[in-house]
């Protein structure tokens, strides 16, 4: 490659990043705590795209993967209630509703995203393609 081509690359790459950030800020949070925000991993490899959230302490039914316009976001809300006789001495576990948003590249088949929860990590695996189909919502394994 020559110092053109890998520019480019560096240029796209950074843009790529700063849609992603925007996305992340505009999408609105519900009105209620938002103190927990599930950390993440995104991996590329030659086939596919995937992103890893942490989600410990919830089950699938709590959590929704939707899809518009190529940007997927993740909701949930993870709850901690006490009864009537405790109170915490100590809380550094967060708490919340969380909303995260990814902006997919282009060449995403979003018809054939694949969500996989177990042992607390959502896996969302979104396969790369030529040939492209849509889809609106995604069901969690």
């Amino acid at each position: 490659m020559n110092d053109f081509t890998v520019d480019i690359e560096r240029q796209l790459n950074k843009l790529g990043k700063d849609i992603q950030n925007f996305v992340e800020r505009i999408v609105p949070l519900e009105d209620r705590g938002h103190d927990f925000t599930p950390a993440c991993d995104i991996v590329e490899s030659d086939e596919t795209y995937a992103i890893k959230l942490d989600l410990p302490g919830l089950s699938k039914k709590e959590i929704n993967i939707a899809l518009k316009e190529h940007v997927l976001t993740v909701k949930g809300e993870r709850a901690e209630e006490l009864d009537d006789s405790e109170v915490y001495r100590r809380q550094e576990r967060s708490t919340g509703v969380f909303s995260r948003s990814f902006a997919l590249p282009e060449n995403v088949n979003t018809a054939e995203i694949d969500a996989v929860f177990r042992n607390g990590v959502l896996t969302i695996t979104m396969p790369k393609s030529d040939v492209l189909s849509d889809a609106e919502s995604i069901p969690i394994k």
